[in-house]
């Protein structure tokens, strides 16, 4: 089995992982939203959305960490706003029903969670949900040393590329309220089920897989799975090369080990549309493809985008 070590901020240690989590709290990857008084005096509670994977909706909701939850907002003349914390959320629909996409972080805390909305001539309020814990499994790999025990100049390099993908992350902008989230697979292939496993490097633990693993051979094209423009692109240290597209409302994709890439900063593609080639580079045991979905700042599960 070929996988990668993905994780937007991988860890190097064991106290480093309890430091990095709460800087990325502060950056608001992590942090869940606290739940405030509404109006009334009470956070409302929506109804929670079935977890129906044949549904004819994508994202799939999945109220547990690593997934979406699909949020109603009722109707409303202008499309509302809502925000996690200070993050903005995703909103689609039209005047008779709009909807909240929720991206839930790996490391959220299952219980209690609310979104804060606000509608033109309405007062602001809150929308409470539940987070359903989840089990992830555990995998073990062996890769080379230096690529879990970082050396001076390795970290160095790691951190100022940690820094550069924090401002990618944060790109926002405007998606149609009726465009449609049904992802194209960006290439043929074995899907893992490696989202949300429980890395350990060379017996070290690390951050959760933020992505998807799709076994493919070096060179085979990789293909916009919606129309989005390129935002980034590079050879990093864990990732190899790497690919983020933006397609709107905080709905990114990154494409990571890559042997080459066939496009740059401030490309429009198109579905389907070639953007690079799969390789073995970065932290890797195998050629594949790392593809990750990440919505309001939170990596979330790619096969809620996709049909089965």
């Amino acid at each position: 089995m070929t996988t990668s070590s993905f994780s937007p901020f991988p860890d190097s240690s064991s106290a480093a992982l309890n430091r990095r989590a709460a800087m990325l709290g502060a950056l608001g990857l992590l942090a869940l939203p606290a739940t405030r008084a509404d109006a009334a005096g009470t956070a409302k509670k929506a109804p929670q959305p079935q977890q129906q994977p044949h549904a004819a909706v994508w994202p799939h909701a999945s109220l547990v960490p690593g997934g979406v939850a699909r949020l109603s907002l009722g109707p409303a003349a202008v499309r509302p706003t809502a925000f996690t914390g200070d993050v903005p959320l995703l909103v689609l629909g039209d005047t008779i029903e709009w909807t909240a996409l929720v991206g839930i972080p790996l490391a959220a805390t299952p219980g209690d969670a609310s979104i804060t909305v606000r509608t033109e001539g309405r007062p602001e309020r809150q929308i409470a949900y539940t987070i359903a814990p989840k089990q992830y499994r555990e995998q073990r790999l062996t890769v080379a040393p230096r690529t879990v025990d970082l050396s001076p100049e390795d970290q160095s390099r790691y951190e100022r590329e940690r820094d550069h993908q924090a401002t990618v992350i944060a790109t926002l902008t405007d998606m149609r309220p009726d465009t449609a989230l049904q992802m194209r697979v960006p290439v043929p292939g074995r899907r893992s089920s490696s989202f949300g496993l429980r890395r350990v490097f060379n017996g070290q633990s690390r951050n959760p897989h933020s992505g998807m693993d799709i076994a493919a051979g070096t060179g085979t094209p990789v293909l916009a799975p919606l129309p989005g423009k390129v935002i980034d692109t590079g050879e990093y240290f864990f990732n190899g090369g790497t690919v983020w597209v933006d397609h709107g409302g905080g709905l990114l994709t990154m494409y990571c080990h890559l042997s080459r890439i066939d496009v740059k900063v401030g490309d429009a593609l198109k579905t389907g549309e070639r953007l690079a080639a799969v390789g073995a580079t970065g932290r890797v045991t195998g050629p594949h493809l790392h593809w990750s979905v990440m919505l309001n700042r939170a990596m979330v599960d790619p096969a809620l985008f996709i049909a089965a």
